[in-house]
């Protein structure tokens, strides 16, 4: 029956192969391969691409299987933010702002936003260097996941599998760009559904879970809805409360300021396409969120020794056991579509920001098709360089999937959420507010992963290097202090700092734009 699933991801890589021919002449100019053509997409593609690039292997093998095996059920809190904060209010706040602004100033990235809203060339080009080197951490993490699934469902060699979905991303990223993506996004994003509720009946239908058994079970042992079970941190902040209420702010917060997602207010066709695009991507959020979480919440409900070493471990453990023959394949189709949606919108990211805010600065007379060629290559490179990390993590062992991604969202999210959300909406965000934001994250984040490190291990006995590790696994707490510094130091230093000149302002806000997108 295992030939049944290897012939089901055979059939869906081969799709992904066929995408990538189909659209491979498609992409001639920068606008085409990073902003598809001149038109943007629908509401329904924006959403699902929007959906596609928020979930990734890191939901699902990383967050669902580590946090759902610590907190229960109370776990799905996470997903049910992600979808009210991170899609539903995120798309209502920021989606038609950026849109109308993104076509005022003509700006392709988020680097080029921040130059051409606040005139300053050096915060293009640093910013462009942070988003580079963070989004490669997160990258890393996704093949960490997928290659974990694999290994343990179908024994196959973590490496081999990094590998597959190494070459077919690169392969359609590198021909057809975003209008490739955006097409296997919206493929992906049809499996991920479908997925996410058969792997939920199957899951409720189980011996472990029968029903309604399992979830009363797991609420008398503290682990329900409302976590009940008492943590054993002996710091308040450490405690498994405090650490769900983190983590539901940095899931649902930080992709408020994440490069690859705001792209997707860049790319959304007009204000019809922005109201679709509201709706649909709230409930795919909503569905794929709760559905992750809510399986990872059963975790405790399975042998104890599908945690033993690391519990990115235990979702693979717990599909073997439960799904029959014949639906892993679906299921391992999830993860890898998850996967490969979130790596080629990271990888796109990555490449333009070095290609048009780096390159195309200091190269000022590139011609188009130069700097299309360019970032098409990068793309590749971007991604053999995650590979690489991401073989070299697992071999090693040197940072869980959750905090990988926690580090590069909390960093990122830390730096940008302030110049980003307050530039888009606020007129009076000055240049030196902007400044302050990006350089005081960078520096907050490295001290507090230190200082939080060495609490939490010990000031007198722990090593540099445990203090590192214990520093680095609170990245959901330092990224949300990060994020609420940026947002804080963005609005107070405005008030007191120099203003931008008027037709900075009016170019921004004010210039008219075609009636349909407003």
């Amino acid at each position: 029956m295992i030939g049944i699933d290897i012939a089901v991801i055979a059939l869906y890589l081969v799709g992904m192969i066929f995408i990538a021919l189909y659209t491979r002449n498609k992409a001639k100019t920068v606008k085409d391969y990073l902003l598809a053509g001149s038109k943007g997409l629908n509401g329904w593609m924006s959403a699902f691409a929007y959906g596609t690039t928020y979930f990734s292997a890191v939901i699902f093998i990383g967050y669902a299987g580590k946090f759902g095996y610590g907190f229960g059920l109370a776990a799905v809190w996470i997903g049910i933010g992600n979808a009210i904060v991170g899609a539903l209010l995120a798309w209502m706040v920021l989606a038609k702002r950026t849109k109308n602004m993104t076509v005022r100033l003509d700006a392709k990235t988020m680097p080029d936003f921040f130059f051409k809203r606040y005139g300053d060339e050096k915060l293009k080009l640093v910013s462009a260097v942070v988003i580079f080197i963070f989004l490669i951490p997160y990258a890393a993490s996704v093949y960490n996941g997928l290659g974990n699934l694999f290994s343990i469902v179908f024994n196959i060699p973590s490496w081999v599998v990094m590998l597959v979905l190494a070459a077919v991303t690169a392969l359609y990223l590198f021909l057809g760009g975003y209008i490739a993506t955006s097409l296997t996004d919206f493929i992906q994003g049809i499996i991920m559904f479908v997925g996410v509720i058969i792997m939920l009946f199957f899951f409720l239908a189980s011996p472990q879970v029968n029903w309604g058994e399992g979830l009363a079970k797991l609420s008398e042992e503290g682990m329900g809805l409302f976590m009940g079970k008492a943590s054993t941190a002996t710091n308040f902040l450490y405690g498994n409360e405090m650490t769900l209420v983190f983590l539901v702010l940095l899931t649902s917060f930080g992709v408020w300021a994440l490069p690859q997602t705001i792209h997707k207010y860049y790319t959304v066709r007009d204000k019809h396409a922005i109201k679709q695009g509201t709706i649909v991507s709230s409930i795919f959020a909503l569905v794929i969120g709760f559905g992750a979480y809510f399986i990872g919440g059963l975790a405790t409900l399975f042998p104890k020794e599908y945690a033993a070493g690391t519990t990115d471990n235990v979702i693979p453990h717990m599909i073997k056991d439960v799904l029959p023959f014949g639906l892993l394949g679906l299921i391992a189709v999830l993860v890898l579509a998850a996967s490969m949606s979130t790596l080629a919108s990271v990888s796109l990211a990555s490449s333009s920001v070095v290609t048009i805010d780096i390159y195309k600065t200091v190269k000022k007379d590139a011609s188009d098709k130069q700097v299309t060629l360019l970032m098409r290559i990068l793309s590749l490179a971007f991604v053999v360089i995650a590979t690489l990390i991401a073989f070299l993590n697992s071999k090693y062992n040197v940072a869980a999937i959750a905090y990988m991604m926690g580090l590069s969202w909390g960093t990122l999210a830390g730096c940008f959420i302030g110049p980003y959300v307050l530039g888009v909406v606020w007129k009076k965000t000055t240049r030196a507010a902007a400044w302050t934001s990006v350089i005081g994250s960078l520096v907050l984040t490295v001290v507090l992963i230190i200082v939080i490190g060495y609490d939490k291990a010990g000031w007198g006995a722990a090593t540099f290097g445990t203090a590192l590790k214990e520093g680095v696994g609170a990245s959901p707490m330092i990224g949300v202090i990060c994020m609420v510094y940026s947002m804080l130091s963005t609005f107070v230093v405005s008030l007191f700092t120099k203003q931008l000149p008027e037709e900075k302002i009016k170019e921004a806000f004010e210039k008219e734009i075609p009636n349909e997108i407003v």
